[in-house]
């Protein structure tokens, strides 16, 4: 027994002293945005086209707002517009908060690997190596999450205009629905496969569609309905709890932050395009602080005219609507037939090119993990970059590949499957935002840690990562929970058993075989170097040694 506690011991000793060196970075003190780039250790391998315009699109599509809330207001409305309309602003209040503290820490080490790269860095030295493995696998899978909730969203927006115009005469079925979520994660890949350049003006369409759909709802659902049956009063949009859950009307309401929580997320996707935007200290303060409150604000708004917009206050109506989505019906309700099928059409079109800018923030973080050898299995292939365009082309597939493949889940089974897929979005990307921050506070990290130009003084910064920290364990625990109180096959949350599993599966395979290759963030300046063809000044001095030996 002796001897083998002896050789745990020292396995567990060999895999904890296995990391990279943490690196002095200066964030204040730089030239520019490859100078800063080379202090964090990694040479500019993407070219820089995003500016600071379209680094906000980036966030601003993934959210994509009528589209989103499209997707969710199922969720929001089973409480009532009161769960609607108040949780989407209470939620907004804290997202803000998150988006606040992603700002501090990504305005000071700007990089692709963002999240997991500041564990690594804020972590202390016993935990940091499988700390930052766990953060980077959550981050991935969140985004890829994320791709396959917002490709799903698409998928019933579809299905939802063609039963519109068929008038009913269609049936909609998860076989239906799955194949038209495996059409946009396929196409998104072959759009994202492009140059940087062209998708970096994908945004700015992507800015002036999701504009002009907010514009287009605010306007012509209210005229429409006020022509054909009058508006919900005031009591109803403000007050009314109709709770449809089998929880409690308090734990009910709670729930109905999830659609705010969703669609207003994925705002470190900034963080994981910064390799590819001109000056990034500056423009990612923007781009998540930017389009949190935009869309924290408006969306308010389209939520309440939604709201007010339901047909003679029938709640359950619009929740039980054949079309598949209430937001949907309410459109159908106000406009009428051929409005609704447009209507449907264009919220279609914001929905995937959300997809595709969360594809373009998913390839980049696991382009990026794969570029420090800890994507499992399949980092040597992955992190190539071809060489032409500059774009990550094989992280790019293999996200898609995963989409695909987790997506399947809603062929298994439709309610509680899709369900899965919004709350695995936004269980793993959250834990991965939180870890950093929590570190930050903690006395460790608070002492390495080193502001950007973006920084709110010692004890604003701080109030808000602590606040942050609260609110981000707090949304854990909720999206686990199932949507009703009593559990069978149908209403379970799969993202529980997803998760958690995903979380303990990569520290089991860190420990086992992980660790031989990964040992944290490292620096590629010499390995590129030497790929181009430059020898650095300490590999020249051993090769001069060398030729003496030989003479």
């Amino acid at each position: 027994m002796n001897t083998i506690k002896s050789r745990t011991e020292e396995h567990l000793h060999t895999i904890l002293s296995n990391k990279s060196e943490l690196r002095s970075i200066d964030p204040l003190h730089v030239a520019n945005d490859d100078e800063l780039l080379a202090q964090i250790g990694y040479k500019q391998e993407l070219n820089r086209h995003y500016s600071t315009l379209q680094v906000f699109g980036i966030a601003f599509s993934i959210m994509g707002l009528l589209p989103s809330i499209s997707s969710t207001i199922y969720t929001g409305l089973e409480s009532g517009p009161v769960g609607l309309v108040w949780g989407w602003f209470v939620a907004g209040i804290f997202i803000l908060c998150t988006g606040i503290s992603m700002t501090i820490l990504g305005s000071s080490m700007p990089t692709s690997g963002g999240l997991y790269y500041y564990t690594n860095y804020y972590a202390p030295d016993s935990i940091r190596v499988p700390l930052s493995f766990m953060i980077a696998c959550s981050n991935s899978l969140g985004l890829v999450g994320g791709i396959c909730s917002i490709c799903y969203g698409f998928a019933v927006e579809v299905l939802s205009a063609v039963y519109i115009n068929y008038d009913g005469n269609f049936e909609i079925t998860n076989a239906k629905c799955y194949g038209i979520f495996a059409a946009c994660v396929i196409s998104n890949v072959i759009i994202c496969c492009l140059t940087t350049k062209h998708t970096a003006t994908l945004q700015t369409v992507s800015i002036c569609v999701n504009s002009f759909l907010c514009l287009l709802f605010l306007i012509a659902v209210p005229v429409g309905a006020g022509k054909s049956y009058g508006f919900n009063d005031a009591h109803y949009i403000f007050g009314d709890l109709d709770n449809t859950r089998t929880w409690n009307s308090g734990w009910s309401f709670m729930l109905s932050w999830m659609p705010a929580i969703w669609t207003i997320g994925a705002f470190d996707s900034v963080i994981h395009c910064s390799e590819e935007a001109k000056n990034a200290q500056r423009a990612i303060p923007y781009g998540i602080i930017g389009s949190i409150s935009v869309c924290w604000i408006v969306g308010w708004f389209i939520v309440i005219v939604a709201v007010a917009c339901i047909k003679d206050g029938d709640t359950a109506a619009a929740l039980d609507s054949a079309t598949g989505s209430p937001m949907a019906q309410i459109i159908y309700d106000a406009l009428g037939k051929q409005w609704a099928v447009a209507f449907m059409a264009l919220i279609a079109l914001g929905q995937y090119l959300m997809a595709c800018s969360i594809m373009v923030a998913a390839s980049r973080q696991i382009w990026a993990f794969a570029r420090d050898e800890g994507l499992p299995f399949v980092y040597m292939y992955v992190k190539y970059v071809n060489p032409v365009i500059k774009v990550p082309i094989r992280a790019t597939m293999f996200a898609g590949c995963i989409s695909l493949l987790l997506g399947l889940l809603v062929l298994i089974n439709g309610t509680a499957g899709s369900g899965a897929l919004f709350s695995l979005a936004v269980a793993s990307n959250i834990l991965a935002w939180g870890v950093p921050v929590l570190l930050v506070i903690l006395p460790y990290g608070r002492k390495r840690f080193i502001p950007g130009p973006f920084y709110l003084g010692k004890i604003g910064s701080f109030l808000v990562n602590l606040t942050t920290v609260c609110w981000i364990t707090y949304v854990i625990i909720m999206s686990m929970f199932p949507d009703q109180r009593y559990i069978d096959k149908n209403t379970m949350n799969y993202t529980c058993v997803i998760n958690v599993s995903i979380w303990m599966l990569s520290l089991v395979y860190y420990f086992v075989w992980g660790y031989r290759t990964y040992s944290g963030p490292k620096s590629n300046l010499e390995e590129i170097d030497s790929i181009n063809g430059e020898i650095p000044p300490e590999n020249l001095d051993q090769m001069l040694a060398d030729e003496k030996e030989k003479v």
